[in-house]
Parts: structure tokens; sequence; C-alpha cells
């Protein structure tokens, strides 16, 4: 009698993560360039995600809100999976491709048995930012180049033009719901990848 084909572990598991909260762990190797989740949840506009989220306190570092584009955000709040407990990482393992308007967290590097996952948020800056924005999203990933803040890095001053022109849309609204993003295009050339900004559970991560 035939036996019928044995199935293989799963790839992780959602445990309590030394960084902060709970965080995602191999339950064996995982080879580099391996699609390991999908991240889920309600598909809801930007204007939703602020409505959904507008009352939260300035100092909360958690949310579950991934940007696709612009007219779409995943929230994993809402309907997510495990994808939502992945933490942040300033030397990560992973980072987040899109394709067909999906978001998947993909190994970038060969991942062993026990090790947790992360990619890095690159959360988004607004203007408005409280002074301490960094304290309140400040990382603990213990990476030896731990940039200490999930925040995406300042950006350098520019010199100032005689007229600021105004792109519609380009200004995010005060109170606006913070995302993850900038997953990088799948089939793009390979090469510098811009990983997502955000959090997931457990403080954001």
């Amino acid at each position: 009698m035939k036996k019928p084909p044995s199935r293989r572990p799963p790839l992780f598991e959602v445990r309590h993560s030394p960084i902060h909260g709970y965080g995602v762990f191999a339950l064996r190797r995982i080879r580099k360039g391996t699609t390991v989740t999908e991240y889920i949840g309600d598909r809801i506009s930007h204007d939703e995600a602020d409505s959904r989220y507008e009352n939260k306190a300035a100092d909360d570092n958690h949310t579950f809100l991934f940007t696709v584009d612009a007219r779409t955000v995943i929230d994993g709040g809402v309907g997510g999976n495990d994808a939502r407990y992945i933490n942040h990482g300033c030397d990560p393992n992973c980072e987040s491709a899109t394709s067909g308007r999906r978001v998947f967290i993909e190994a970038i590097r060969t991942i062993q048995k026990g090790d947790e996952l992360a990619y890095d948020y690159q959360i988004q800056r607004d203007p408005d930012d409280p002074p301490n924005v960094d304290e309140i999203f400040a990382c603990r990933c213990g990476a030896p180049k731990c940039r200490g803040s999930m925040l995406e890095a300042p950006k350098k001053p520019r010199k100032k033009a005689k007229v600021k022109a105004k792109t519609k849309g380009s200004a995010r609204t005060k109170g606006s719901a913070r995302t993850k993003g900038k997953a990088k295009a799948r089939g793009k050339t390979k090469g510098r990848a811009r990983p997502p900004r955000g959090r997931t559970p457990g403080r954001a991560g």
C-alpha cells in the first residue's frame, strides 16, 4: 500500500520575542529567496485607515497597517494572519515585495531554524511628528548597526527653493495613520531593495 506523501512542517511559528512582544521564528531552514508568507488583512483606503485609527494616542507605536499603493492599505489587525507579528530589524533577514497588489514577505538571506524573522519597517515620518518621535518608535533589535529607531532615516535637508510648490496628495494630513510600505516590486532588476515601513503587534513588531 502506497504511503501518502508526508507534509513538510510549517516554516515558522509565533511566540514571545526577546525584541518585544510576539515575534515570528523559523521552525526549519528557510532558503534565501523563499516567499515566507503573504501579508493579509482587510483591504481599505487610506482615508478609511485614517478614520479607523484617528483616536490613537500620539505615543502609541502599534499598527497593523501596510501600504499597498496610493489607493489601498492592508489592515492586518482585521482578518490578518501571522505576518503581522514579524518584528522590525535594522539588519533584517526578510523584506516585503508587492505582486499584483498583494504584499509578500521574502527571505533575503538563508534563515536558520530558531532565528527570528525581521524586516526594516522604515515607518514614515510626518511633518507634525513630536520631538520625541524616535523615542516612541525606538528600536531594540540589538543589531550592531542598529539606528535606534523603527522610523525611516531622516532625510537630508534640501536647499530652499524660492517658490515651494505643493503637489496634490504629497503631504499626509495631521493625525493620519502610519503604515508600513515601500515594498519592492517583484520582477525588477536585482539591487538594493526598498524595505517596508511599519510595525507589527507587540510593539509595532
